[in-house]
C-alpha cells in the first residue's frame, strides 16, 4: 500500500492490507502461546505442544507455519533419523513476543479485576434475565 506523508505504510483496519493476516497469527490464541513459549527459548514440536497446553498437533503444526512464513519462528530439521526439527524466534519474533508478553504479564496480573468484572456482570446478567 502506499504511503503519503504522515500515513502508516500499511493500515490493519484495511480489510486489503496484508499486516492483518500477520496481527491475526500473532494475537491468535495459538499464535500468541505459541511465541510465548518460544521467547524461553528454542525447543522440538512435542517440547512446544506440551508447553502450550491444550493445542492439537494439527493446530501447532498450521500455526509453525503461518509463523515461520511471517519470518517469525525459524525451523531448523537435523538431518537425522529420526529427522529432528527445532523451532526458535527470529530476530523479528523475538521482538513481537516481547511486546506480546508485556501484554502477557500485564493481563495476567490484573486478573483479580477480571474476575471481579466478570461476576459483577454475570450478577447484573441474572438480575437482567440473562441475554
Amino acid at each position: 500500500m502506499e504511503s503519503t506523508a504522515g500515513d502508516l505504510a500499511y493500515d490493519v483496519f484495511s480489510r486489503a492490507c496484508p499486516s492483518r493476516g500477520t496481527l491475526e497469527h500473532v494475537t491468535g490464541r495459538w499464535g500468541s502461546l505459541t511465541l510465548g513459549a518460544l521467547h524461553e527459548g528454542g525447543c522440538r514440536f512435542n517440547e512446544l505442544r506440551r508447553r502450550v497446553d491444550g493445542v492439537s498437533e494439527r493446530m501447532l503444526s498450521q500455526t509453525l507455519h503461518a509463523l515461520e512464513r511471517d519470518g517469525l519462528v525459524h525451523r531448523e530439521a537435523q538431518p537425522t533419523n529420526p529427522p529432528r526439527v527445532d523451532y526458535e524466534l527470529t530476530p523479528l519474533g523475538r521482538e513481537v513476543a516481547d511486546r506480546l508478553l508485556a501484554l502477557i504479564r500485564f493481563v495476567e496480573g490484573r486478573m483479580d479485576d477480571v474476575l471481579a468484572a466478570r461476576a459483577r456482570y454475570d450478577t447484573a446478567a441474572g438480575a437482567r434475565g440473562g441475554r
